[in-house]
């Protein structure tokens, strides 16, 4: 297996700052805003944008967790350990992940979310889109963009779980 380094930890942190200044700039007000990570990776990417618009704007917008397992429609698992801990009626929802790949996830994340609450829109935010789309789902902001293909694999890292923040390229 190869393995090539796409995202360093500073090439990252530049990406995370600029999706964050997408989000500021699309929205004329961000009351009624609310981020929710989808575990495990997003959730980390979401605290990391929820923190620059705390210093940027002054603004503490709400963090949900999402886990998609229980929503599934390849692999079934019964706990659902997502944090919801504020209403997303009527707001604006910002769903954020590590790699959009098929799309399957996502589609995931949207059951999972309407099971709370009908949100007014929801938004998506990721950090790499790889391409090769099975349903019609695409990003709202966009980290990088990097063509990939079915040998390929795209591996997220962050520090607070892997102790280093890097994207890789693996070739299986």
């Amino acid at each position: 297996m190869t393995k090539k380094e796409i995202m360093d930890a500073v090439t990252m942190r530049r990406t995370i700052m600029r999706m964050t200044y997408e989000i500021i700039e699309r929205h004329k007000s961000l009351d009624g805003l609310v981020l929710a990570g989808i575990k495990t990776r997003g959730v980390e990417i979401a605290a990391r944008i929820k923190e620059r618009i705390k210093e940027l704007e002054g603004i503490d917008l709400p963090l949900a967790s999402l886990d998609t397992k229980p929503f599934r429609d390849d692999v079934k698992e019964t706990t659902d350990t997502t944090q919801m801990d504020v209403s997303i009626a009527g707001k604006e929802v910002i769903l954020v992940d590590d790699v959009l790949f098929t799309g399957r996830t996502i589609r995931a994340a949207i059951d999972n979310l309407v099971s709370h609450g009908r949100p007014a829109r929801v938004g998506l935010a990721v950090l790499i889109d790889r391409g090769h789309r099975e349903l019609p789902i695409r990003a709202d902001y966009v980290g990088k963009n990097i063509p990939t293909s079915s040998e390929e694999d795209v591996v997220v890292h962050i520090s607070e779980i892997d102790q280093e923040d890097a994207v890789f390229l693996t070739k299986k």
